[in-house]
Parts: C-alpha cells; sequence; structure tokens
C-alpha cells in the first residue's frame, strides 16, 4: 500500500482536541469548562490528573505545527475551546483566545497544511451547564451564536467546519453513565441531551453557511460495526439495541430527519420526543452536508446478559452485555477490527448516498515503553494504522465516497476520564519536559507521506 494508491485529492491529516493538549486553562480571559470542574472532582480521573498543563499546546503551538510539517500531512483538524472564545458561553468575542486559534490557523497555512476546525469537542462552558447544560433547550441556541463568532473571526482563512465532535459520548457518557463530564447520572433523560446537541448543529449550519460563503460543513459521529453473537433473537435484539442507541438515534436525524422510533420507545423517551423534536428541529437537524465526519476504533459484538444496577452508557439497553470475540486488544479493551470501518461508512452511505465521507479519527491507545534508544518502538500501533488506512483503500476501491482520513493523534495528551494513562499519539510527549519525539508508528506514516512526492521527483 502506497499513498499514491489514493486519490491525488484524498486528504490525510491528524486531530487533536483543545482541552486534551492545550494547557494554560485561565490563560488569557479563559473561563472554566465542564471538563476543568469534573477533573477537579476526587475519583473522577484515573491517574487524578486535569488538563490545566497537558501538553502545554497553548504555548508551544509553533513547535507542533513545525511537527506536523515534517510529518506531511495535508490537513490537521484541531478544536476550538469554547471557554476560551466566551469564557461564560455568552456575550462577545474574547479577542485573545480568538487570536490564538487565527495565529494556530495562518501557521498551519503557510506549511501548506489545511485547518479543519472543530467547534465543539466537549468543553462546555461551565456557566452553561450551571443553567442545565445540554438538557437545556437554550444551550443549543447558545452554541449557535458561539458558531457566528467563529465563523466571523476565522472565516477568511478557514474553510472546513465541524460543528460537533461525537454527540454520543457528550449526551450518554456525560449525562447518563457520568464517567465523563459533567458527570451527571439522568438515565434514559440523556436522549434528551442528545436532541439538543443535534438541535446545536442544526442551527449552526445555516450560520456558518451565511458567514463563510465557500465553507463546507458537517458533523462527526462516532459509529461502530455492531453484530450479534450468534442468530438467537435475543442476541439480535441486543444488536438491534446497541445500533439503534450508538448509530441510528444520531445517523438518522442528520441524514434522514427522523428519529428511529424503536430506540426512543427502548429508552421510554418516544412522548419526550413527540412533545419536544419538533418538524421544524428535524428540518434543521438535516441541514445538508458538505461531509460526514466518521469517528472509528472498534467494532461491538453483543449478547444479552444480565439487567446492570450501576449507571449505564446505554439506558433502555442496560440488560446487553458486550462479548469479546478473541481478536487483538488496545490498551482502552477495545477489539481491533478494520474490516468493521469499512462496515460503519457502508452504513452512513446507504441513508445518503453520494454524501462525502471523512474517517476524522481512528486511533490506538497501547502501554509504550521508551527504549534505551530513546524511541518508542510502537509495533501494534503502527500495525493499527497501516491495517486501518489499507481499510480506507478498500472502501474507496468499493466505490465509498470516501475522501480523508485523520489519526488519533498527533501527540499523547489528556486522555479524559483516564488522564494520562493512556497514550494515543503518533508522537510520544514526556510530561515532565514536554519533549516531543516521534515515535515508530509517527516515523511510517512520515515515510508513507511523503511516497507520493518522492515518486513524483523522481527519487
Amino acid at each position: 500500500m502506497l499513498r499514491s494508491d489514493f486519490p491525488p485529492s484524498f486528504a490525510f491529516g491528524l486531530a487533536t482536541a483543545a482541552y486534551q493538549i492545550e494547557g494554560s486553562v485561565s490563560a488569557d480571559g479563559r473561563g472554566d469548562s465542564i471538563w476543568d470542574t469534573f477533573a477537579r472532582r476526587p475519583g473522577a480521573i484515573a491517574d487524578g490528573q486535569t488538563g490545566e498543563i497537558a501538553d502545554d499546546h497553548y504555548r508551544r503551538m509553533s513547535d507542533d505545527v513545525a511537527l506536523l510539517a515534517e510529518l506531511g500531512v495535508d490537513a490537521y483538524r484541531f478544536s476550538i475551546s469554547w471557554p476560551r472564545l466566551q469564557a461564560d458561553g455568552t456575550g462577545p468575542v474574547n479577542p485573545r483566545g480568538l487570536d490564538f486559534y487565527r495565529r494556530l490557523a495562518e501557521e498551519l497555512l503557510d506549511r501548506g497544511i489545511t485547518p479543519w476546525v472543530t467547534l465543539y469537542h466537549w468543553d462546555l462552558p461551565q456557566a452553561l451547564e450551571d443553567a442545565g447544560g445540554w438538557l437545556d433547550r437554550d444551550t443549543a441556541r447558545r452554541f449557535a451564536e458561539y458558531a457566528g463568532l467563529a465563523a466571523d473571526g476565522l472565516g477568511d482563512i478557514v474553510t472546513n467546519w465541524i460543528t460537533l465532535n461525537e454527540p454520543w459520548c457528550s449526551a450518554f457518557l456525560g449525562y447518563a453513565s457520568g464517567v465523563h463530564a459533567p458527570g451527571r447520572t439522568e438515565g434514559s433523560h440523556a436522549a434528551r441531551a442528545a436532541h439538543h446537541l443535534l438541535l446545536a448543529h442544526g442551527l449552526a449550519v445555516p450560520v456558518l453557511r451565511e458567514k463563510v460563503p465557500d465553507a463546507s460543513v458537517g458533523v462527526t459521529l462516532n459509529l461502530y460495526s455492531v453484530r450479534p453473537d450468534g442468530d438467537q433473537p435475543a442476541a439480535v435484539d441486543a444488536a438491534r439495541r446497541i445500533d439503534g442507541l450508538s448509530n441510528r438515534l444520531f445517523l438518522d436525524p442528520v441524514l434522514t430527519g427522523s428519529y428511529p422510533l424503536d430506540v426512543l420507545d427502548d429508552l421510554g423517551e418516544a412522548e419526550w420526543f413527540a412533545r419536544n423534536a419538533s418538524a421544524a428541529d428535524l428540518a434543521s437537524i438535516a441541514a445538508p452536508l458538505d461531509f460526514l465526519g466518521v469517528n472509528y476504533y472498534s467494532r461491538h459484538t453483543v449478547a444479552p446478559g444480565v439487567v446492570e444496577t450501576e449507571a449505564s452508557a446505554y439506558p433502555g439497553s442496560a440488560s446487553v452485555e458486550f462479548v469479546t470475540t478473541g481478536a487483538p486488544r488496545t490498551q482502552m479493551g477495545w477489539e481491533v477490527v478494520p474490516e468493521g470501518l469499512i462496515d460503519v461508512l457502508e452504513m452512513a452511505s446507504a441513508r445518503a448516498p453520494g454524501l462525502p465521507l471523512v474517517v476524522t479519527e481512528n486511533g490506538s491507545a497501547f502501554e509504550d515503553v521508551v527504549s534505551s534508544d530513546g524511541v518508542v518502538h510502537d509495533s501494534e500501533r503502527l500495525e493499527y494504522l497501516r491495517d486501518h488506512l489499507a481499510a480506507c483503500a478498500n472502501a474507496i476501491a468499493r466505490g465509498l465516497p470516501l475522501t480523508g482520513y485523520f489519526g488519533w493523534s498527533l501527540i499523547d495528551n489528556f486522555e479524559w476520564a483516564w488522564g494520562y494513562s493512556r497514550r494515543f499519539g503518533l508522537v510520544h510527549v514526556d510530561y515532565e519536559t514536554q519533549q516531543r519525539t516521534l515515535k515508530d508508528s509517527g516515523s511510517w506514516l512520515k515515510a508513507f507521506l511523503h511516497e507520493r512526492d518522492s515518486s513524483v521527483s523522481g527519487d
């Protein structure tokens, strides 16, 4: 497999998120986000750490852009910290916060790297959470206003916009299981947060199009290939439930303008949605997209099991058991199933034939060890990366409209509830010194990405 095997226009990039890398959480007028608050809660983060320093990217941004240029990527996906632009989620833009992202975008462009902006990667301003958070419909309106401020400040140099990253995680990890910020356990009411998140996306799309006439606008969903463990009716129904909550609850309204009624029934939320998810809401949520972002990490194999008594990320499906199949697993416990990437791309394309698809995240955590030669020989991550890029090539060969791939992640970072105990980066970070060191996986990607250039030059 060579880079030149892909279409010339195919975009290869890497991705990060603001709270995971920036640090400087109180610098230049930034307000608290729900992750700042959550990380201060005893026991919330596995290693007791916070994103207060993270990768110090806010002060080392130029060095990290140089890393991207060294690797040879076409594009870089980063998120904007909402409380860096609006400390409490309302009011005028904070010019010092906006200036950071403008300088980042300009440095990327100077290096020949296309910036892709994600407006929401989970760092809701704490003041908005105090007012109800994503369970309050008004938060969607505030998000549309924030999107307008970002577009006003960056729209002349940024054309690629992603509204939300993984609204399933924001809704069901944040408001059902409580393992992510804001750490609430509202059960099936988390589906209401999902609706308001999708409404926020829908309200932001026309704002971005109005302010950035040449904008390319999409949303990123985390999708899973879901298979039953056998063909027994109970296993098939378990797969229906998890596919419904993980995939269809988001794909269907975004791409077809309707919610899956069986999922709302599973949740016991059909009556609330009938009253509160109006036809106008659904029309907004289904606003035409220029692309759909797909985050893919693993496949779920499911079977009927014992009803969970603890707060579950799968309300209405607490009796479903996730089973292992013997496939290799990452440090996160996620099975490595590259062909599942093709499954989810086909799933999305079936609902919106011809809509361009972009893999906006794909990566793996393993227990990295810095060897005596000062390098991380991460053969498992390298294999994961190579095999999933091969799956992308396979998807294109099958006629799927896949136009780009962003690996997760450029550098090791704050991995949410796992703190710094999980590393996904192609570049190793020593958190004591902030030294960056290219891992073997990063060296492989660098060689892969430079292949087309060297073949053109005859080298």
